[in-house]
């Protein structure tokens, strides 16, 4: 098995403000399909499904309707899984009557074949990328999914990344012109995060410096035990949160147990989200070393939990965290490095606190309503640039010649599973 499967009984049918029919004045979609093979939970689908998910909430406020086509059952492989779901969609999503077909990372590539409406493919990490930290079994299988979303990418109308570094990435890796691929950085809630978090501060003693992350070798989580471990040495009181689980859990778990630190480290698995919550409030400092990230939705949530952020200055993380002002970056092969930017923090609660309210104005360029709106009108914009089409007020792609057999967008109701 590559990856985690889905759950056996995963059924999604997003239906947003059914109904609602795009006016001329409006000038977008008003039904969009959302296509993914991505795990529909926080624990097997990571910061994926949860940029889809709060993409599918922020749209829905926009009076959009999203339907989300997702597999409903399981195979031993996740490859394998996401191959054939792809082919068994292609016909329901020709036959629906969205506007848009949006396909996350590969996801849409058979659909890209013979297109109905315009096809948007948004990358929330390039596969291209991400087998370079892996071996064996998973990378070999990630080969095949390099395949599938190059041709994702090479079919669609407009290609939408999630930072310039993975605009750059795709660029290189699946050989399209720069120009077909616009950035939309990912988005967060934060109201709903407001809401979830208590009135008052709180804190802990010693105090904790919080990682949340989906436990792949690309998290470099290695650098960080090697850190913490410098830090017992010199005398630094702290503890270690580390929340998430994943294919590397184990040998962390292990060099943390080499290293002696397990009074002071603690993996705690996949938590509910209320504990999460509680965990970034009582937190010191949020570090996350990954060599690779696409974008990193959680330095977006510690930023809104008001938290100095500690990363390493690899792939998009410097878009996001910006270094000196609301965090700092080392080089992700430098634990000392490390071990000294988490020092200053534990040691200057007044540095702390200024770095975390940077990163609480920081963040609010990322309101989900925002950057909801912001897809709309970039890839609208896109599609609307495409040679001999034009874009009606109904988000429709109207190509100079339809292929024999397909016309238009169909107008009946397509089911999301």
């Amino acid at each position: 098995m590559d990856h985690s499967p889905f759950e056996p009984d995963m059924t999604i049918f997003l239906q947003m403000s059914a109904g609602f029919c795009p006016s001329p004045d409006h000038g977008g979609p008003g039904r969009l399909a959302f296509v993914t093979s991505t795990p529909l939970s926080v624990a097997k689908g990571s910061g994926t499904y949860v940029g889809i998910s709060q993409l599918a909430r922020a749209l829905e406020a926009r009076s959009i309707r999203v339907e989300m086509h997702a597999p409903t059952w399981r195979s031993p492989s996740y490859t394998a899984q996401r191959i054939l779901f792809n082919v068994l969609a292609a016909r329901r999503l020709r036959t629906g009557h969205a506007d848009w077909i949006v396909g996350f990372d590969l996801d849409g590539f058979h659909y890209g074949r013979k297109k109905t409406v315009p096809y948007v493919a948004s990358i929330k990490g390039v596969i291209a990328d991400e087998l370079t930290n892996e071996r064996g079994v998973v990378r070999a299988m990630l080969r095949i999914q390099v395949t599938c979303e190059r041709l994702a990418v090479r079919r669609a109308d407009a290609v939408v990344s999630t930072s310039r570094y993975s605009r750059q990435r795709i660029v290189q890796a699946y050989g399209i012109p720069a120009a077909k691929v616009v950035v939309v950085p990912e988005l967060i809630d934060l109201s709903a995060w407001k809401e979830a978090l208590p009135d008052g501060e709180a804190s802990s003693d010693p105090p904790a410096v919080l990682t949340v992350a989906h436990m792949y070798p690309r998290k470099n989580l290695g650098l960080l035990l090697n850190a913490f471990a410098r830090l017992r040495d010199a005398g630094v009181a702290f503890q270690g949160w580390m929340v998430g689980d994943g294919p590397s859990r184990r040998a962390w778990e292990q060099l943390r147990d080499s290293l002696a630190l397990q009074d002071r480290v603690t993996f705690l698995g996949t938590i509910p989200r209320r504990e999460l919550v509680e965990r970034y409030r009582r937190a010191a400092i949020f570090c996350l070393p990954s060599r690779q990230e696409g974008f990193g939705i959680v330095f977006l949530e510690a930023m809104a939990c008001g938290k100095p952020i500690v990363a390493a200055r690899a792939a998009s993380v410097p878009e996001t965290v910006s270094d000196g002002e609301s965090g700092f970056l080392v080089d992700a092969e430098d634990s000392d490095a490390l071990a000294r930017a988490l020092t200053a923090l534990l040691r200057d609660p007044d540095l702390r606190r200024e770095m975390g309210e940077a990163g609480s104005r920081r963040v609010e360029q990322y309101r989900a309503d925002r950057v909801a709106g912001l897809f709309l009108e970039t890839v609208q914009s896109a599609l609307g640039a495409l040679p001999g089409r034009r874009i009606h007020a109904d988000g429709h792609g109207v190509p100079p010649r339809a292929p024999a057999g397909h016309g238009g967008a169909h107008t009946v109701a397509g089911g999301g599973r």
